[in-house]
């Protein structure tokens, strides 16, 4: 009885600091809250399908966010990742029986190789030339894939796999918990040491380089980390769906992940996410305009992004939530001192008043 009373003590400081202590931060607690809890309340094989494709695809663009966002390594092919892990996955389990619990993790490290494959040559590349040349890597493994249909399928991919569980309920939990736990730790990589090195090289490698850090190292790390989470997702996919096939390859799938991306906001993680989540089931709502649906996806996001260019989480969060001057700790936007250096707050209010003087 005493240590439940001091773990219930211990989870309700730890909401109180790390959770609470934000609205950004609480906001997303009670949205994977909502998340978990959603299947008591409707078990509808249609919403589960939306939640549950919504999340695989959201473990894919906060991938490529953690790439071209945070490195500025701009990737054009991110599918690739994603197609190389669906093939791998389908490929073992349906020629060799390996369960999806086993192909999953052997295809993100598939895609891992992958990423390292496109790294290294691509390194000496910048900007529009470097988004040409992974543009260019997956529409070439999509010719190898039409070239030995007796192991891809051909142009009808790979199918009859195992489902990824025994029931949509279960599915669901797995994406929806792999969603959460993968974007917390793709969120930690980018608050972390290596993540200000990310940072740093996206806004000036020549200064880091100069300042002693392997910089080829961690841009190979940044593609490695990368293709791992979308070839996870990609895993999670084939083995939802059933079936592995060009689709997975597409280009459009690259520039959905990147629409998602600046949509929600970059240099985020959980800004890919957010966008995932109102982007596909807004797309999956406008079937029921089939003739307008892609006008109307095209409007919402082209609204979006000129009133709020740095994306829709990041336009909020600013909002609600203000950075120290000191010590660069986000705090309430009403706090007159940081919570941390105890620095004075209160800079937007001056500006604000400044501008309306």
């Amino acid at each position: 009885m005493v240590a439940s009373l001091f773990s219930l003590r211990k989870i309700r400081l730890f909401l109180e600091k790390e959770i609470f202590i934000l609205p950004s931060r609480t906001m997303a607690f009670f949205f994977c809250l909502g998340l978990l809890i959603l299947p008591l309340f409707t078990k509808d094989p249609y919403l589960l399908r939306i939640i549950i494709l919504s999340s695989i695809f959201a473990i894919f663009a906060a991938s490529w966010d953690l790439l071209s966002g945070f490195t500025g390594q701009m990737n054009f092919g991110h599918a690739l990742f994603f197609g190389v892990a669906a093939y791998t996955s389908a490929i073992l389990n349906l020629r060799i029986g390996l369960p999806p619990w086993m192909t999953i993790p052997i295809g993100a490290l598939a895609a891992v190789i992958a990423g390292l494959a496109i790294g290294i040559p691509c390194l000496r590349l910048r900007g529009p030339y470097l988004a040409l040349a992974t543009l260019a890597f997956p529409i070439i493994l999509m010719g190898i894939v039409f070239t030995i249909p007796n192991i891809t399928g051909g142009e009808l991919g790979v199918s009859g796999l195992k489902p990824l569980a025994s029931s949509r309920i279960a599915s669901y939990y797995i994406c929806v918990i792999l969603m959460i736990g993968l974007g917390l730790v793709m969120w930690k990589i980018g608050d972390s040491k290596t993540g200000i090195i990310f940072h740093a090289i996206r806004e000036d490698e020549v200064a880091v380089r100069a300042s002693g850090i392997n910089t080829t190292r961690y841009k190979l790390l940044a593609f490695s980390l990368s293709g791992f989470f979308a070839g996870l997702s990609g895993g999670l996919y084939t083995h939802f769906i059933r079936i592995a096939g060009p689709s997975t390859l597409e280009v459009s799938l690259s520039f959905q992940a990147i629409i998602w991306a600046i949509f929600g906001g970059v240099v985020t993680i959980y800004g890919p996410i957010t966008g995932v989540f109102i982007l596909y089931p807004l797309m999956e709502f406008l079937r029921i305009l089939p003739e307008i649906r892609t006008l109307l996806f095209g409007l919402i996001v082209i609204i979006i992004l000129l009133f709020m260019p740095e994306g829709l989480t990041t336009w909020i969060r600013d909002r609600m939530e203000e950075e120290c001057p000191r010590c660069k700790v986000r705090n309430v936007v009403w706090r007159k001192t940081c919570r941390i250096c105890f620095a004075e707050m209160g800079k937007k209010k001056t500006e604000g008043g400044e501008n309306g003087a």
